[in-house]
Parts: C-alpha cells; sequence; structure tokens
C-alpha cells in the first residue's frame, strides 16, 4: 500500500467500527523480530503470523478467526 502501513490500516478499520463487532485483522509479515507481535497485536490486530506462512501455521488462525475461512483455505490447497 502505497500510502499506508497495515499499523495505519488496522487504526482506520478500528476507529471506523467505533464499538461494533470487530473484523478479524491478521498481520502477515517478515518482520519476526521480538516484540513485532506485540505491536501488532498493540495496534488493533487480532492476530499475527510471521512469513513464510505454511498451512500448518494458517490452518489454527483461519479456525480461530473464522471456520468458513479455514474450509476454503483447504479447499484452496
Amino acid at each position: 500500500m502505497p500510502h499506508m502501513d497495515g499499523f495505519d490500516t488496522t487504526g482506520c478499520i478500528r476507529r471506523l467500527e467505533a464499538g461494533q463487532a470487530s473484523v478479524p485483522i491478521v498481520a502477515m509479515t517478515a518482520n519476526a523480530m521480538p516484540g513485532d507481535r506485540e505491536r501488532c497485536l498493540d495496534a488493533g490486530m487480532s492476530d499475527y503470523l510471521a512469513k513464510p506462512v505454511t498451512m500448518a501455521r494458517l490452518r489454527p488462525v483461519l479456525e480461530r478467526w473464522g471456520t468458513d475461512s479455514a474450509e476454503r483455505a483447504e479447499d484452496a490447497a
């Protein structure tokens, strides 16, 4: 995204929700340094995955945030 990063985008989405049901936001990032996960969660993201992402690591995250998403990902694999 040329003008916003994932942190900015997450902040905008969370402000738009304004107390309503939250859209799950999962960070998928090459940043895997100590503290990166906490920074993502503190920014309002729902979960965090460091790249490279494997199906074995992606599946539980999809199951945690939506069964339909997990089934679609499994069908695509």
